[in-house]
């Protein structure tokens, strides 16, 4: 099955302090390029689950986030007590050497207001959120998101498959749509370097002529470009199907059919055959960009 690069999976779970959320985000690269996008994963942690998602996600530009909501109680915010006691000692010690005394009776709410926010005296509580003992539940959660990312790139996978292989059928379709013109081409040729000896009034030796005719029409000949190129196309179908990772190995056989179709025009000397040319590397163009976002 074909999947795609470009993916999104997210996942949450609970913990006695409050929820944890895990979300992944992938766009197409050509390695794993792993970037963890939080402060709470614990450091002794990050090696395993970079190994984790490289090998659950096989390439990408990957994007890992951590988010943590904590309960109310646990979002309270605590008074250090100790600190503002010391805070409270000192404007004393200072209100007694200028001369202001009995501060606390005299303006209690605004003596307790600026010892509020001395700092530090206010703070959130300070813990890691994730430890060892709720790691199984924050790895579990971690292992859901990458499954879920990966139902996202098999889903994106199915329509890029579907594109991709109606495009190579358009350029096969082309392919052979050339052979029409085939026999029209040869019979042009002939006829232009017939009308030139005509123009010249010079009586080739006609033996000679049809020699050379027959070694120009061989020069211009297509057909072998025609069939490496179907080669090319059902190669890349089969891969497209069969193949578990065939995203490189597409890129790879999408070049080898740009040389036959460019050899194609190269060699086309007419019309019709040009502007299929030209419809086959419009395909091609939207194929290797395809491809590129195929896993």
């Amino acid at each position: 099955m074909v999947k795609s690069m470009t993916g999104y999976g997210k996942a949450e779970t609970t913990i006695s302090s409050g929820k944890i959320t895990v979300e992944i985000r992938s766009l197409n690269g050509k390695t794993a390029d792993i970037s963890i996008k939080t402060s709470l994963l614990p450091k002794d942690k990050e090696i395993a689950v970079r190994q984790k998602i490289a090998a659950a996600l096989n390439r990408g530009n990957i994007d890992f986030f951590i988010t943590y909501e904590p309960n109310a109680a646990e979002n309270a915010k605590q008074i250090n007590m100790d600190l503002a006691m010391d805070y409270y000692r000192q404007i004393s010690a200072l209100g007694s050497k200028i001369g202001a005394t009995n501060l606390w009776s005299q303006n209690p709410n605004d003596l307790l207001a600026t010892i509020l926010r001395m700092p530090e005296v206010i703070d959130s509580k300070k813990q890691d959120v994730i430890t060892d003992e709720n790691w199984p539940v924050v790895d579990a959660c971690i292992d859901q998101a990458l499954e879920n990312i990966n139902a996202f790139r098999s889903k994106e996978g199915a329509v890029l498959h579907a594109d991709v292989e109606s495009k190579v059928g358009n350029i096969m379709a082309c392919s052979i749509e050339i052979e029409q013109y085939e026999s029209e081409r040869t019979c042009q040729i002939r006829e232009k370097i017939l009308n030139r000896f005509a123009e010249i009034k010079a009586e080739p030796d006609q033996s000679r002529l049809e020699q050379e005719m027959i070694f120009y029409l061989e020069k211009l000949d297509i057909n072998e470009e025609r069939v490496r190129l179907r080669q090319h196309c059902k190669y890349f179908l089969d891969t497209l199907e069969n193949d578990p990772l065939p995203g490189k190995k597409l890129g790879f056989i999408a070049q080898e059919m740009g040389r036959e179709i460019n050899t194609t025009g190269s060699k086309a000397n007419h019309t019709e055959i040009q502007k299929l040319v030209v419809k086959m590397k419009d395909e091609l163009e939207k194929i290797k960009e395809q491809s590129l976002n195929i896993l």
